[in-house]
């Protein structure tokens, strides 16, 4: 039923749905929950039983990309690892990305928004990354430096 006078009444009465609980941390302890975003163990263990350093840093990204994708032969750890390397790539653009910072979305999901205001979904670029291996790690830092 379409009652204009109530779609207006609503609007000004009913309050805002509530937070996200991460816009809600975030807003408490920004640098408490980019820690939390950064720690990425499983993403860290399976980089660290092949050799590579991941060290927060642009190089890191490139050595990643140069890994043999046994993550995907395992579909049940496949997203996890995704997300996991979405959220160092986040990382490693916030900590080396002048400007750059986590933002949590409305829907409540993390991502990156750069000094010139563009948003980095670095989530869905590591679960891209995981799935098919593009766009690699190093290109999304590398476009994401260029703002």
């Amino acid at each position: 039923m379409n009652i204009p006078f109530l779609d207006t009444w609503r609007r000004r009465h009913v309050s805002a749905p509530p937070a996200s609980p991460l816009a809600a941390a975030f807003d408490r302890d920004p640098d408490g929950v980019a820690e939390l975003l950064a720690e990425c163990e499983l993403l860290r263990a399976r980089a660290g039983e092949a050799g590579v350093e991941l060290d927060d840093t642009p190089r890191s990204l490139q050595e990643l990309d140069q890994l043999p994708p046994r993550w995907r032969d395992d579909p049940e750890e496949l997203p996890w690892f995704g997300n996991d390397a979405g959220l160092y790539l986040g990382t490693v653009v916030v900590r080396n990305v002048p400007g750059a910072r986590w933002q949590v979305r409305p829907g409540g999901g993390p991502v990156v928004r750069l000094a010139s205001g563009r948003e980095i979904r670095a989530v869905e670029a590591g679960l891209d990354w995981a799935t098919t291996g593009a766009p690699p790690l190093s290109r999304a830092y590398a476009e994401a430096a260029e703002y």
